[in-house]
């Protein structure tokens, strides 16, 4: 099959190397079963699992690009910048993301201690067993504690009362720049990707920066299709893409089967007007027989 016959392409997931709650291979598994075919894994701001990704990809016959997604702060708000197709190995983006990663226990220390206020003990160790790796301790991994130890029935509820700007347990952390991710990204050979746009609260104008911004750094592509945006999202950043002339991604931002609203592989197509992202990474897909 060739990239421009491809239509189940996802790519946009976590594993358990950064929030997911997944291995690499049973990512890969679980997306060729529900028959994506092409697959990326985009952990936060780590690579680490890129390997296995690959390798478990091609033992089960799915295309495969390398990915990662990097954290930035714009305009006070965190913004999330996918790479699709780098290089795992270039030492620009390792140090990046080794900077964009530290921090994160400091954070976590003060959520813990916020939470503890409102009577909430031992966030940060029950935190810190949900992650596999504790540089990159994460809101999730809060939440997946506060539902295990009964104080909310599901992730979402914790995100709702403690988790998000204005509740107790929410701390800003700064992260790396636009400009530094998009970079990073380009630098090692892949593409730079503005990671589902109506997740973020910012105004008009806000938001045409950012996209603004983003293409001036030599960000290419935008997600339109994923988990979090409504179809009047799809629309909305549809013509975005094609007023913008930017490349159009797809992806369902899958973290765990129990937590997910959206599995890997089940959105919609990409609207048949936009040029895929995947098309101008034909010379980075991972193929089956690619050794």
């Amino acid at each position: 099959m060739t990239p421009a016959a491809w239509t189940n392409a996802d790519l946009h997931c976590h594993s358990c190397v950064s929030d997911g709650t997944l291995e690499p291979e049973a990512l890969a598994a679980r997306a060729q079963a529900n028959g994506v075919e092409l697959w990326a894994l985009t952990d936060h701001d780590e690579i680490g699992g890129q390997q296995r990704a690959r390798q478990a990809a091609q033992a089960l016959g799915l295309p495969y690009l390398t990915g990662v997604e990097i954290s930035v702060t714009f305009a006070g708000v965190t913004v999330h910048i996918v790479g699709l197709g780098v290089d795992p190995d270039n030492v620009a983006l390792v140090q990046g993301l080794a900077n964009t990663r530290d921090g994160r226990i400091a954070r976590a220390q003060e959520m813990a201690a916020e939470l503890a206020q409102v009577g909430i003990p031992g966030a940060f160790e029950g935190a810190l067993n949900y992650a596999g790796n504790p540089e990159l301790i994460a809101r999730t991994h809060f939440a997946r504690y506060m539902v295990e130890t009964g104080y909310c029935a599901s992730t979402h509820e914790v995100f709702r009362k403690y988790l998000v700007e204005g509740k107790p347990g929410f701390v800003e952390h700064r992260w790396a720049k636009l400009g530094d991710a998009v970079t990073w990204i380009t630098q090692s050979g892949g593409i730079a990707v503005i990671a589902h746009p109506g997740r973020y609260k910012l105004t008009v104008n806000e938001e045409f920066a950012l996209f603004t911004e983003f293409k001036a750094h030599g960000g290419r592509g935008v997600e339109v299709v994923t988990g979090s945006h409504t179809s009047a999202d799809f629309a909305k950043y549809a013509d975005m893409a094609i007023e913008l002339d930017l490349l159009a991604s797809r992806g369902s931002d899958f973290h765990s089967p129990e937590e997910s609203r959206t599995d890997l592989g089940t959105l919609p197509a990409l609207p048949v007007r936009l040029t895929p992202v995947w098309e101008a990474l034909t010379d980075r897909v991972q193929r089956p027989d690619h050794r």
